[in-house]
């Protein structure tokens, strides 16, 4: 890898962490006495209650089946079928309510695999999730791509994600630096 793809990755995956701390609504489906990590205490936990947590936390407590994703959080196979349609029928790029939303959707496949793992979900709706997280991903950078021709106007960079700023960002500079290394005499 160059420096370029270096710098890229990186960036991403600070925009990564960056979400991983970011609190998520959750609801506790069983009673738990909690815990500590380095001073701080995490519960009790009631089964019902709703809880906000940081996403690195939470995710841990539900792999343990203390907690479940709150439903105006989740982000399965059916919430993914209807965003890539919307980024499909589109020809602009669709504002998201999250600048991290391609990272919510990284990182929430991890509960759809153990939906999968533990016998309550088939595992056509893990595959219906990785396709239609694909055809969003693809339609995005498609999108993001066209952009790169031109200055971004106010409105369209309302509508990108973090990473596809960061993306863009590099994309624009590469483009740049090709064209002007042709149309530089002194080159």
């Amino acid at each position: 890898m160059n420096s370029i793809e270096y710098r890229l990755i990186d960036s991403l995956k600070q925009i990564n962490f960056i979400f991983k701390n970011e609190e998520i609504n959750t609801e506790c489906i069983k009673d738990y006495d909690g815990f500590s990590v380095l001073g701080e205490r995490f519960g009790p936990f009631e089964k019902g209650k709703k809880y906000k947590l940081k996403f690195f936390i939470a995710s841990i407590l539900i792999k343990y089946n203390i907690l479940k994703v709150a439903l105006n959080e989740k982000c399965d196979n059916i919430d993914l079928q209807r965003y890539a349609g919307s980024e499909r029928d589109s020809d602009k790029l669709i504002k998201r309510e999250q600048n991290s939303f391609l990272n919510k959707i990284k990182e929430f496949r991890i509960f759809m695999e153990k939906e999968v793992k533990e016998g309550n979900k088939p595992q056509i709706f893990l595959d219906n999730y990785n396709s239609y997280f694909t055809n969003v991903l693809d339609s995005r950078l498609l999108k993001v791509l066209r952009m790169t021709k031109s200055l971004l106007n106010i409105d369209d960079e309302k509508r990108l994600t973090d990473s596809e700023i960061l993306l863009y960002n590099h994309i624009r500079d590469l483009l740049n630096n090709w064209r002007n290394f042709f149309l530089d005499i002194n080159t």
